[in-house]
């Protein structure tokens, strides 16, 4: 074993800020994508391809001191009626990694699961850790079995895993592409002035992580002591705001008018979502320090002089 970190999901919005973060302060990344990425970062290994049998991640585990899986290759939207592509796209790989990581017991693990699409309303409570979890679309299903394996891996082979649950992370270099996001949405349509479709009425209420902040929790996990067994962590502004209270706010920071259009809301959709971060700050000293308006004002200047 090595020193080096394996980070699945290297290339994707939030991907790329961990590896930045992860070459910025000296360790050696190892980046696994399945597509070819726009720009590779000097220092990396990058490795292109579908991984989803055990001995892909065999040779690469062996090689490293943790693993960061973030690779997802569906949201709660795009995964609605396609309960055998979440299957094959996102569950299945994971159990290929876990079976690698059976021999590599040593190896930390770092999953990153839900927040947004495992919690439902808990009767004005913020969900903690410990909250009822109830998916409503088959991507937070998954999210859930993905969770379950960890756990059994964890307890038969002394292994480590931290699971963290995130909110809806945004910021600088998240693609406007549709269901990846409303912010980066919302910002396309202010830019190019076209309307955006807003599920529901728009008092759907969530909760948005600045992706430094959240980068910031990953890279303490990682340092933090090997302790065989697995912690799941909320991830969190802890600022519940709704849906038009974030436009709002968006067309303030923008200094434009966004037109919005409301269409039936979907199931798969829960019409709150307020999270606990109280664990995350007491094991890792962690807490957001960007609030929704600084952080909407940072992507927004991204917006407007890195898109094309």
């Amino acid at each position: 074993m090595t020193d080096q970190v394996l980070v699945l999901g290297a290339y994707g919005f939030v991907g790329t800020h961990l590896i930045k973060a992860l070459v910025g302060r000296g360790d050696k990344v190892i980046a696994v994508c399945r597509q070819p990425p726009d720009a590779r970062f000097e220092g990396i290994e990058t490795v292109i391809g579908t991984l989803n049998e055990p001995e892909h991640f065999s040779p690469l585990i062996a090689r490293c001191r943790a693993v960061v899986h973030l690779a997802s290759s569906s949201t709660p939207g795009s995964s609605a009626g396609e309960a055998l592509a979440e299957l094959r796209g996102n569950l299945q790989p994971t159990l290929a990694l876990l079976e690698a990581l059976q021999e590599h017991s040593q190896t930390k693990l770092v999953y990153v699961s839900s927040g947004g699409s495992l919690y439902g309303n808990n009767e004005g409570h913020a969900s903690t850790e410990d909250s009822l979890i109830a998916p409503r679309s088959y991507h937070g299903a998954g999210k859930v079995a993905a969770e379950f394996f960890i756990r059994a891996w964890t307890q038969q082979f002394a292994a480590t895993a931290t699971i963290l649950r995130p909110s809806n992370i945004y910021g600088p270099g998240q693609a406007g592409r549709p269901g990846f996001g409303i912010i980066p949405a919302a910002m396309d349509s202010i830019r190019h002035g076209k309307t955006l479709p807003v599920w529901g009425d728009g008092s759907t209420t969530r909760d948005y992580l600045y992706v430094d902040d959240f980068t910031d929790l990953c890279l303490r996990v990682l340092d933090a002591p090997r302790q065989p067994g697995t912690i799941v962590v909320n991830a969190a502004d802890g600022v519940p705001t709704s849906i038009n209270e974030l436009l709002t706010t968006l067309e303030d920071v923008a200094g434009r008018r966004l037109d919005r259009h409301y269409e039936i809301g979907r199931p798969v959709d829960a019409p709150r979502i307020d999270m606990d971060t109280a664990l995350a700050q007491r094991l890792f000293n962690w807490k957001s320090c960007v609030g929704l308006r600084e952080g909407l004002k940072r992507t927004w200047e991204w917006f407007n002089t890195c898109q094309h």
